[in-house]
Order: structure tokens, then sequence, then C-alpha cells
């Protein structure tokens, strides 16, 4: 049997309470409480042009505590050292506030960063130093809401959207207006069930079939170029992204601390 989606919202509220649960052991989380690790010290969120295929990005949204200071070393480092520097949020205007994006915005351009998307990576095109920022979910009209920003600084973004197949004609209108000024269309899953856990119960195939390659096709079908996929929660295994691979070029995780333990961002 499938998870139903009473125990899904069952555990998708755990793994907001305890996002780290799913890659770090808690009794290291508790050994290492008391000290944090500062956005530009997360190597695996910094692309230096290797090529790899499996990213990771860096939570802005103010729950997990990343100050734009923070976020300003990490830009430094980009330039300083050739790299791009992935962020990630949810819902401008509520997840993260709109002067803080404003802000990350305004460091990038700046700092001469380009502003890169996950479309770049699966081109193989060579944009350091930049900043690939990206936002999850299903937050259309707060996407919307940072539209001015995002001309005033000449941003392009990639947006990984999830349950687009009950999106509105409201919504879908708004997202191929988001699509029209540049910005990249990805996937982020069917019902953004944790992939882990969907396949410990059903089966590799079963999360393919169910939730990664539904919501890859229904974008394309609708004329978007789906080269990436996002995990939900950043939960994900080398099974996994083997699968994955098979369907589009790059895949993205995410890269998170909390009270120093640092996800494990392949590299």
């Amino acid at each position: 049997m499938r998870i139903t989606r009473e125990r899904h919202e069952d555990r998708e509220r755990a793994s907001h309470r305890a996002t780290v649960a799913w890659a770090i052991p808690l009794g290291v989380v508790a050994s290492l409480a008391g000290c944090r690790a500062e956005v530009a010290e997360v190597d695996g969120a910094f692309y230096d042009g290797d090529g790899r295929a499996v990213h990771c990005a860096i939570n802005l949204d103010d729950a997990a505590g990343n100050t734009v200071e923070s976020v300003d070393a990490a830009l430094d480092r980009a330039l300083e050292r050739g790299e791009v520097v992935e962020l990630y949020a949810h819902k401008p205007g509520v997840t993260v506030p709109l002067a803080k994006l404003e802000h990350v915005l305004a460091a990038a351009r700046d700092r001469g960063l380009a502003f890169v998307t996950y479309a770049d990576f699966a081109a193989g095109t060579d944009v350091r130093p930049g900043l690939a920022l990206s936002f999850d979910d299903s937050g259309v009209p707060n996407w919307m809401s940072a539209r001015p920003l995002f001309q005033q600084y000449g941003a392009r973004v990639t947006f990984f959207v999830t349950r687009y197949g009950v999106f509105s004609d409201d919504y879908r209108a708004q997202l191929r207006v988001l699509a029209d000024d540049g910005h990249d269309i990805a996937a982020h899953s069917v019902a953004h069930y944790r992939a882990p856990s969907y396949v410990e119960e059903n089966g590799l195939q079963a999360y393919l079939d169910d939730e990664a390659v539904p919501s890859i096709e229904v974008l394309r079908r609708d004329g978007y170029a789906v080269t990436a996929f996002a995990y939900p929660f950043g939960a994900r295994t080398s099974e996994l992204d083997d699968a994955l691979l098979a369907h589009v070029p790059v895949l993205r995780s995410v890269s998170f601390s909390l009270q120093g333990a640092v996800s494990p961002c392949p590299h």
C-alpha cells in the first residue's frame, strides 16, 4: 500500500520541525550544540565549474537563521574564488522578507555576480562567479510579488514547482509570465512527498512513476524545457540520484546547518 495523504502530512510536519533528521544522527546534532556553520563555510553549496549533476542550496528563509551578513560573506567568497553560490527560499514576503530578498539581489549585482539558473547548469554554461537563486513549492502569487525586484536588479531565478497538476488557470498564467521574463521553470515533485520515505514504503519505481516523472512531464507538456528536479526537503539517496538523472541532467538538494551540524551535500 502506498503512503496515504494523512501519513504523508504527519511526516511533512515532522520534517519541517527537524529537517536534518534524514541526514544527520540526532546524537551528532546534540554533540555539536552551540556552534553554527556560516553560509560561506558550506562548501557543497558553491559550484566551482566541476560539472556536478547534484547541487545543493542554502535556505534564505528567515526560519533558517542565515543572516544577511552571512549571505554577504558567501557572495564575497563566490566573487573571490570564481564560484556560484546557491541559495533558495519559498515565499517572498512570507518566508523571506522582500527587504532581505532585495538586499541579496542588490548585493549580487553590486559585486558583478551573474544571475544563474539551473538550466544554465544543465547546459554547461560557465557563468562564474554568480548567484543561483531558486524558489520552491507552489507560491506563485508570492513569486509574482517579487517580480518588480527581479526586474529592477536584472535577476534570473529558478522556480521549482510542485503540485502543478492542480494549479488554477490563474496560477498557470502567472507562472507563464515569470517564464516569459526569462526565469527557469523546473520540477519539485507532484505532491511534495519525502522521497526516501516513499521509496522505503513503496519502492523506487513507485516514486518515479507517482511523484518525480509526472511532475517533469506535466510541465514539459505545457512547453517548459524542464532540465532540473529539486528534492522535497532536500531528502535524497544515491539510488534516487541515479534514477532521476535518467530524466533530467541536474538535481538539487539542500544544504543546511542546525546547531553546527551541516548536511552532507555531494561535491
